[in-house]
């Protein structure tokens, strides 16, 4: 299978095509529980600055190889960060900033890479892990998962995406803070019943052959549509109501002059499947 350039060079994930329009990104370092240590932090923004620039990419399933979806931050890794001895507070305080604001923008490339990304997590979600899924659009995970917020227990708040996304998705401020504050974990149950996941399973394969299914339609309707969707809805969950409207009206000026509009309507009416051109390619990242 051949992908475009900088799949074959990731470490850290395994990328395959599942089905046309549709990529498998698979967290794969399962010898460390996927834990996300410096390099894995480089290849998630290499990684989805890729599928944002990849024109036949529709969809993305988001999964971690081995017994566990996600250990969170590889503390190993962060240490060699925190605990330079050789500089002052500032430089010190300037290397942890670059590296945080390259970490955050690492989980926001998914956001806004332009595709439909579904999060299926198995076994333990743990830190970092979990604020990675918010990021995601949607998200499945197995009855046996388990969600923490668990930097607290290392003496730290996370900043990386998890107390500013999973306030959004969970809309339960006692919640959150209730999680964020006593770093407990939050089964699959709960998290169900709190709308942080949209479905769960009983086995890994049936999540995954599920999120395949889901995919396939998701990829089969306009990738006009699914970018403006994300688009909207990315802009309205930090906007006022009056304010993504307008921002709304706006993106739809043009895109409702497209091609998709016209073939969409066309096959609801001949009862035909409808195809859509891709996306424009542009400029791709390198490793």
């Amino acid at each position: 299978m051949s992908f475009a350039l900088g799949f074959e060079a990731l470490q850290r994930l395994r990328v395959s095509k599942l089905a046309p329009h549709v990529l498998h990104v698979e967290l794969h370092r399962p010898d460390k529980l996927n834990a996300l240590d410096l390099l894995f932090w480089e290849e998630i923004k290499v990684c989805f600055d890729i599928i944002r620039s990849d024109m036949d990419a529709r969809a993305v399933l988001l999964s971690g190889a081995g017994r566990l979806f996600c250990a969170g931050l590889d503390l190993q890794a962060a240490l060699t960060i925190f605990s330079d001895s050789a500089q002052d507070v500032a430089r010190r305080a300037l290397k942890i900033r670059h590296f945080g604001k390259a970490w955050q923008d690492a989980f926001t490339s998914i956001e806004i890479c332009g595709k439909a990304v579904i999060a299926c997590m198995h076994g333990a979600v743990l830190g970092a892990g979990l604020e990675l899924v918010s990021a995601c659009d949607i998200r499945f995970c197995t009855e046996d998962a388990a969600f923490q917020l668990a930097e607290v227990n290392i003496g730290l708040a996370s900043d990386v995406g998890g107390l500013q996304r999973l306030p959004k998705i969970i809309g339960n401020q006692s919640l959150i803070r209730e999680l964020a504050l006593s770093g407990r974990k939050m089964l699959a149950k709960e998290a169900f019943q709190h709308g942080l996941v949209s479905r769960s399973f009983d086995t890994k394969e049936t999540m995954m052959a599920e999120a395949l299914s889901l995919a396939k339609a998701i990829a089969s309707k306009s990738p006009i549509a699914t970018l403006g969707i994300k688009e909207f809805l990315n802009y309205t969950r930090d906007h006022s109501v009056p304010e993504s409207l307008e921002y709304a009206i706006t993106w739809n000026m043009s895109m409702l002059q497209g091609a998709d509009l016209a073939t969409a309507t066309a096959s609801m009416v001949q009862k035909s499947v409808p195809e859509y051109e891709n996306l424009p390619a542009t400029k791709q990242s390198k490793l």
